[in-house]
């Protein structure tokens, strides 16, 4: 027996085609957990203004490079950041702005 909603049928097809599918949600959980971590947070900061290499995230950040590089290879997973090799240098920066545009809306809502 299906029970009763209060909501009418087309909110509940708006809802239904509304929430992403499983993939989706599994997806967007990696992505959003970018912005859960208080390191990663200095991080993807530091990126958003240059890029820059393990030892000079490690020197701005205050970090350990073993914890940057942890970290790095993280956001390199979840596809957030790109690599550049120069040498025996590995530049990373920010694969999107829209990385760091969401960390500037969580600053502004903070902020209100």
């Amino acid at each position: 027996m299906e029970t009763a909603l209060l909501l009418d049928k087309k909110t509940r097809q708006l809802i239904s085609d509304y929430v992403p599918d499983e993939d989706i949600l599994g997806e967007l959980s990696d992505f959003f957990s970018l912005f859960s971590d208080y390191t990663r947070l200095k991080i993807i900061s530091s990126l958003a203004i240059s890029e820059m290499c393990v030892t000079d995230l490690s020197v701005v950040t205050g970090i350990n490079q073993t914890t940057v590089s942890h970290q790095l290879r993280l956001m390199r997973n979840i596809g957030a950041v790109n690599c550049k090799r120069n040498g025996k240098i590995i530049y990373y920066s920010l694969k999107s702005d829209i990385i760091s545009d969401i960390l500037l809306k969580g600053v502004e809502f903070l902020s209100e």
